[in-house]
C-alpha cells in the first residue's frame, strides 16, 4: 500500500482511472441503447447489472494476467498465396467482439428506423433477460481491451527499475477500475436518459459503436498478422483518431440541438420516451 500513495503511482492512477473512463464511453451508449428499450422499471436494473458485469469481468481478467497474456500465443496459421495469419486467442476475441458489435448496432438502426414497435408485455419482460445477456457479452470484449491497454500502460518492473512491482501494479489497476465503474455508475442515468429522449443523439451513438467495431475488427486483424500479397499487412486503428471524431460530432450536435431547441424530433421504433410535442401534435390530430 506504500507504493499506492507514491506521486507516481497517484498519477498512474489518475491517468488510468481518466482512460478506462474514456474508454467506457462505448460500454455507456451501447447500454444505454440496450436499456432503452425495456419497460422503465428495468432499465436502471439493466444498467446496473451491465456496469458491474463490466467490474468482474475486468477484475476477474486482472487476476489472470498471465492467462491474458497467454493469449497472445499462436493457436492457428493461415499462409495461402494471397493471404497470411497468424490467430491467437487475444485476436479471435478481439475480432469477433468487432463482428457482434458491427451486427448489433446495424440491426439496431435499422429496428429504430423501419422496425415495429414492440408493444406487448411479454416481450418486454423477456427483453431484459435478452439485453443482460448482450450486454455480458460485449463486455467480455470492452473489458478484454480495456485490460490490455492499463497492463500495456502500468510497469510492473521492480520499484528499483522504476515500476511499480507486480502487487503494486495490481492495485493501481483494480483501484482504477473501481474508482471508473463507480463514476460511470453514477453518470449512467442521467446519460441514458438523455441518449433515450434524442433521437439523433441515438443514432449517433450507434454509429459510434459501428466506428468502434471497425477499430475492433482492425484490432483484431493486426493481432493476427493479416498480411495480404508480399507488402500490405492490416494495421490497427489509433484511439486518439476514433475518439476524436466521436466528440466532435457530439460538439456540432450539441450546436445544433442548441440552435433547433424548438423544432420537433422524429419518433424512432422502441423508444419509450417521446417528445411531449409529439403526444400533443397526436392527441390534437
Amino acid at each position: 500500500m506504500e507504493i499506492i500513495f507514491t506521486p507516481n503511482a497517484l498519477m498512474a492512477l489518475l491517468t488510468l482511472t481518466f482512460l478506462e473512463i474514456i474508454l467506457g464511453i462505448d460500454n455507456i451508449v451501447f447500454l444505454s441503447i440496450v436499456s432503452g428499450k425495456l419497460e422503465q422499471k428495468d432499465q436502471p436494473k439493466a444498467r446496473r447489472i451491465g456496469l458491474l458485469l463490466a467490474m468482474l469481468f475486468r477484475i476477474v481478467l486482472l487476476f489472470g494476467i498471465s492467462w491474458v497474456l497467454g493469449l497472445q500465443d499462436v493457436i492457428y496459421h493461415v499462409n495461402l498465396s494471397f493471404f497470411e495469419a497468424h490467430f491467437t486467442g487475444q485476436s479471435l476475441i478481439i475480432f469477433g467482439g468487432g463482428l457482434f458489435l458491427l451486427y448489433k448496432s446495424v440491426s439496431e438502426i435499422h429496428h429504430k428506423l423501419e422496425g415495429e414497435e414492440e408493444s406487448t408485455q411479454g416481450k418486454a419482460s423477456n427483453s431484459l433477460g435478452q439485453a443482460v445477456l448482450q450486454i455480458a457479452l460485449l463486455n467480455i470484449v470492452f473489458s478484454f481491451d480495456s485490460i490490455l491497454t492499463a497492463i500495456g500502460m502500468i510497469s510492473m518492473k521492480d520499484p528499483s527499475q522504476g515500476g511499480f512491482g507486480y502487487e503494486g501494479a495490481m492495485e493501481i489497476m483494480i483501484l482504477s477500475v473501481i474508482i471508473s465503474i463507480v463514476i460511470m455508475m453514477i453518470f449512467a442515468g442521467p446519460v441514458s436518459k438523455f441518449v433515450n429522449d434524442h433521437p439523433t443523439i441515438q443514432i449517433l451513438g450507434l454509429s459510434f459503436l459501428i466506428l468502434i467495431g471497425v477499430m475492433l475488427l482492425a484490432e483484431g486483424s493486426h493481432l493476427a498478422h493479416f498480411r495480404f500479397g508480399n507488402d500490405v499487412e492490416v494495421n490497427s486503428i489509433p484511439k486518439g483518431y476514433l475518439y476524436f471524431s466521436i466528440f466532435f460530432s457530439l460538439f456540432v450536435e450539441f450546436l445544433n440541438m442548441k440552435m433547433k431547441k424548438n423544432r420537433k424530433t422524429v419518433k424512432l421504433h422502441n423508444n419509450k420516451i417521446i417528445d411531449n410535442k409529439l403526444k400533443d401534435t397526436d392527441v390534437t390530430n
